[in-house]
Formats: structure tokens, sequence, C-alpha cells
């Protein structure tokens, strides 16, 4: 029995995978179930016998070509098929002669009983010496050499002829086949565009479901009447337009007359279908580079993490293998004890960062109500002019592949920027100790928060969630990573968390305390001065948002973080003066020193300077009258 995908309930074939052009072509004097249905196609796509193919390979090809044997006959240009016994009974009704590098089809004597017949991929010209097998149903010629089809005359049982991908020019021989139900001549040389003459063609009730199938024929000039009715393709919405932009030379389709009206809105829907075509291509574009951005982003961000990764691997394997020893000096300055190695990895990475394009290790982009930035270098963007309508649209900022100790530095531009953004996102942003959400104090407003477990290892600690409450308890959030917030989590926030607030302010310097609660206290005066002259009712509406402003407990605000980055600046800050002040006080210790030395010298010296001073001044008063005249000489000169 023929497979029954392809049968139908009429008898006619039906073809659910579009394999080309299907031509219904009946007489009058033949009942329905002798339809002959005819496949062309300009290209060769495969046919949906594959599938058949594929069960004959599966079930017996294997197995049979042990056992098949080609020898030669009594004439020298046909060889003889001989099979086993065994191989007889086990497949009696089926047999595949596939890849046997035949040129001619062998003779085959005593298998009258055969059914299905595979020729797949051989050599073979020409169709003969089957003749005999007049119980065939299933003949596949596939990918051959033919350029006639011939020898089927005595074949009236076949119902599946499989002669795609040969060289057959004209269909003709055929008119014996009572029982064909399928012709596959895909991938041969007949184009309908070859034929001249040909003015009507009626393609009605063929299962045509693409417009693909048929668009060769917008290729013949001389086509003027087309029927599509009762295929799957005439009941698109595009069927119609698309049918009369392609044949522009139809006059009828379907048996209707085109006017010039229908041409002409045919016309108008082709060129908006190519817009929208042009913009879907654009947008295919411009997601394909996105995609490509966020690969180089995340490239970029691996290699970093693994030289972060490798170098404090370094510095661990060095401290264990020298625990007692001090890393070498010379001048001051320490010398790695692996300075190979270090630097070759260091250098390698360098070159492979190198390697990426600067214009694409970061991503900026604004999709609704969501601002998604990729990669550090899209930091930067908040210093752009956005405007007005863009940033008060935008309340989710999502970051990716970017340290969160570069985007604690970002904080107070976002809250100026984005003054609506309520939900905020991190994924692989390298969130590792609880400290680092006590930056997000210094938001407007936070309603929701998502970290992503990639890249954020702060998520694996059990109380994560409930420090972000209790840090954060001024926010009153709603949602964290999608879960709504309970006032049962905040007391068991406050619980767990409230004894460690209450224990940093008391350890904290006193000045410290008071430059809180100074801040504390211009929070309170700033929103007094905005809410001054308002009306009851909209300073009522913004009473959450004040209490989200001003709330902030004193005791919460000593929990703060400080980035890596501004840690190391203040320690070179605080060397610094400590290197001022070491000089200053050298300098101040070595001039008193010195004052101090000369001091000594002078009352060494005095008595004798002394001594010569009285004996000086004898010597000159002596001659009373000298001394006078010399005196009011000095002056006289002196004027």
């Amino acid at each position: 029995m023929i497979p029954g995908k392809y049968r139908s309930v009429s008898g006619r074939a039906t073809n659910n995978v579009n394999c080309g052009l299907h031509l219904v072509i009946q007489t009058s004097s033949l009942p329905e179930k002798n339809k002959v249905e005819f496949k062309l196609h300009k290209e060769t796509p495969s046919f949906p016998g594959r599938l058949l193919q594929h069960d004959l390979e599966r079930n017996y090809s294997s197995r049979q070509g042990d056992h098949i044997n080609l020898v030669s006959s009594s004439m020298p240009s046909f060889p003889i098929l001989q099979r086993s016994s065994e191989e007889k009974i086990l497949y009696s009704d089926r047999l595949t002669l596939e890849r046997q590098k035949l040129t001619v089809c062998p003779i085959i004597d005593g298998e009258e009983h055969l059914r299905l017949l595979n020729f797949q991929h051989n050599f073979i010209t020409r169709i003969q010496n089957i003749s005999n097998l007049q119980r065939l149903i299933f003949l596949d010629l596939y990918d051959n050499q033919i350029e006639e089809i011939s020898g089927l005359s005595t074949l009236r049982s076949l119902r599946v002829l499989l002669l795609g991908k040969n060289r057959i020019k004209k269909i003709s021989n055929l008119e014996n086949l009572k029982s064909l139900d399928v012709l596959d001549l895909h991938g041969n040389q007949r184009d309908v565009d070859n034929l001249p003459c040909l003015q009507r063609l009626f393609l009605s009730f063929n299962n045509i479901s693409t417009f693909e199938s048929v668009c060769c024929l917008a290729d013949s000039t001389s086509l003027s009447d087309i029927t599509f009715d009762g295929n799957p393709i005439a009941q698109e919405s595009w069927y119609k337009h698309t049918i009369l932009q392609n044949m522009m030379q139809l006059r009828q389709l379907d048996m209707k007359r085109i006017t010039e009206e229908e041409r002409r809105m045919a016309s108008v829907i082709a060129k908006k279908e190519e817009e929208k075509k042009r913009e879907s291509q654009k947008q295919s574009l411009l997601k394909e580079k996105k995609r490509l951005t966020i690969n180089n982003v995340a490239r970029k961000w691996d290699l970093q993490q693994h030289r972060v990764t490798s170098i404090a691997a370094n510095q661990d394997r060095k401290d264990s293998d020298s625990p007692s020893q001090d890393p070498c000096q010379v001048d001051g300055s320490t010398i790695s004890a692996f300075p190979e190695e270090t630097g070759s990895l260091d250098s390698a990475l360098s070159n492979a960062l190198q390697g990426l394009s600067v214009t694409d290790t970061h991503l900026v982009e604004v999709d609704g109500d969501t601002l998604s930035l990729y990669g550090s270098g899209a930091l930067e963007s908040l210093d752009r002019n956005w405007s007005v309508q863009t940033a008060g649209m935008v309340t989710t900022v999502s970051f990716t592949f970017i340290e969160f100790d570069e985007i604690v530095q970002v904080l107070p531009k976002l809250k100026i920027k984005f003054p609506n953004s309520l939900h905020l996102k991190f994924k692989e942003t390298n969130l590792v100790m609880l400290q680092q959400f006590n930056a997000l104090a210094q938001l407007r407003r936070i309603d929701q928060l998502t970290i992503d477990p990639q890249g954020n290892p702060v998520v694996s600690f059990t109380l994560w969630k409930y420090y972000v409450l209790f840090r954060l308890s001024h926010f009153s959030m709603q949602k964290i990573n999608g879960t709504e917030v309970t006032q049962n989590d905040m007391i068991m926030a406050e619980r767990l968390f409230g004894i460690l607030a209450h224990v940093a302010s008391s350890e904290l310097p006193q000045y410290r305390l008071i430059s809180i609660l100074g801040d504390a206290r211009k929070k309170q005066f700033r929103y007094l001065l905005e809410t001054k002259g308002k009306k009851p009712g909209v300073v009522s509406e913004e009473n959450n948002d004040s209490k989200r402003l001003v709330g902030e407990n004193t005791n919460r605000a000593t929990l703060n973080y400080t980035t890596r980055d501004f840690y190391n600046e203040k320690l070179e800050e605080i060397k610094e003066k400590k290197k001022f002040c070491k000089m200053y006080i050298e300098d101040l210790v070595k001039e008193a020193t010195e004052i101090n030395m000369k001091n000594e010298a002078l009352q060494k010296l005095w008595p004798q300077m002394f001594i010569e001073l009285v004996r000086d001044a004898v010597i000159e008063i002596r001659n009373k009258s000298s001394y006078m005249k010399l005196c009011l000489q000095q002056i006289t000169d002196q004027k």
C-alpha cells in the first residue's frame, strides 16, 4: 500500500510540503481518482518523499546491500540482479539499488511481486527492464540522468513516480498509468516560462500554499489568465495584491477581470509591504548589532574578571609559598615574586582587551520605560542631555556587565537625570557584600529591586533580602526579585539588623553624628521650602515621597559604603598628608636645632665679645675732642 501521507479522500495526492508548481490535468473521460498531480519548480527543493526514503534506508537499504549481486548477462550492457533466498523472504515486496553507480537499469527476474523499487542517486539515463514488475506501486528514480519518460506503459498499478533531479524536458508517455497519484518532476529542465504560447493556466485545488511555488509564472510574458481558487494561497490576505504585483501581464485572475483600480491598490499595498520589509530588515540589523555588542561587552567583562581572579590567585600563591619572607625591596619599591608569569598574563589579557573595538564595548538602550546600560562605558551616557519626555518616561534602569563600585559613583546623576526611576536591576555587577547596598540609600526612591544571581554572589547569602529591607526601609520597597514585600518581612529585618545600626551609631565619633544629623535637617528644610505655597491636596499626594526623602533613620544613616577606588583615594590622600606633616615637622626640628646650636655658640663667645666691645669703646673715647670730630664727620657724610 502507498503511505497514507500521499493519499487524500478524493484519491488525489495531497501535498503537505511545498514542492513546486502543481498542475492538475483532468480529461472528461477520466474518473476523479485518475487525476494526475504534476509538480514543477525552477529550483531543486527537497521532495516530501525523502521521508519515505529515510524509512526505506532505515528498514532495509543497509541490510540488502550485502546480499544483492549484480552479475554479467548474455546482454553485455545489462547486468542481472540476484538476491539470496533469505533476502527475498525478508523483503519480498521491496528492493533498493541506491548509490550503486548504475548507468542502466539491471535485469530483474523472479521479482514480479515487488511493490517498491528504489534507484536513487545513480547514473541511469533511460528507464528500461522493469516492464515485468506489473505489481509495482512506488518507483523512485530521484537524482539520475534520465532525459525521457519511457518504459512505464505496462506498470498499470504504479501510483507514485519520483523523477526529481533528472534531465527530463518533456512530460510524455504517461497515458497508460491510470492509477498514478503522485508525479515528482522537480529539479528538471522544463520551465513554464519556456512555453511562449501559454495564455491560460488553471491551477485550482492543488494545495498551493506559498507564492514561491508559482513565482516562476511571473516570467511568462504570454500568460493572461490564471486561476488559484481552491488553494490555501487564495485564502491569504496578501494573495490578490501579491499576484497582481508580480504578474502584471495578467488580465484575469480566478475567472474575474482585473480592473485598473485593483492594479493601483495592489501597487499601493506592495509599496507599503516593501516599506514594512525594509523596516523589518532595519530592525533585524539593529537587533543583530545589539546582540554582537552585548557579546562583545560580555567578553570584555569576562576578561576583566579573569584578570582580577588571576592576580588574586597569584597573590595568594605567593603568600602561601613564602609566608615568612617579605617581598624583595629595592629603593623602597616592592618586586613581585613571580614577575615573568604575572607579566605574561597581564600582557595576554591586555592584548585581548585591546582587540575589542572601543565603540562596541558598551551599549545604551531605551525600550519603553526601561533604560538598559551594558558595559562601564555606558555610564557616560548619564551626562547626555536627555529630553524631558524620555527622562520622565524611564521608570526602570538596568545595569549589566558594570562594576557596582562604578555604578555607585553615578547614582547622584541617576537621581537627577531620571527622577521617576523606581526599579533598579543589576546583572553581572559584582555585588559581593551586604555593605554595598548602603550606597543605594542616596537615591530618591526605590520601589523594586532586582538582583540577578548571575555575577552577583551576594544573592547566595541567606539574609541579603532582609538586610536590604532594613537598610532601605525609608523607601518602603514593594518587591525584591519579583517577590512582594510583606509586613512580616519588615519586622524580621528589624529584628535581625536593628542592633547593628545601634552599635554602629554608638561607636561613631561625635563630629560624624553631628554631620549626619545636619544632613537630615537639611533634607527636612529643603522639603519645607519645596512644599511652601502648595495646595494641601498636592502636599498630601507627595506625603509618601517626603517620608522617603527625610525619613531615613539616623542610626541607619551611619551604615555607609565606601567604594574601593574612593577608599584607595582616601588612603593616598592620607599618605600624602602624613608625608607633608612629616616633612614639615622635620623642617621645624631642623630649624630649631640650628637655632639652639647658634644660641649655644653665642653663649660661649659672648664674654669675649663683651670684653672686646668695652675695650673698643674705651679706646674710642679716650681723646674726647678727636672722638667728637669723628662723630660729626660721620653725621655730615650721612647727609
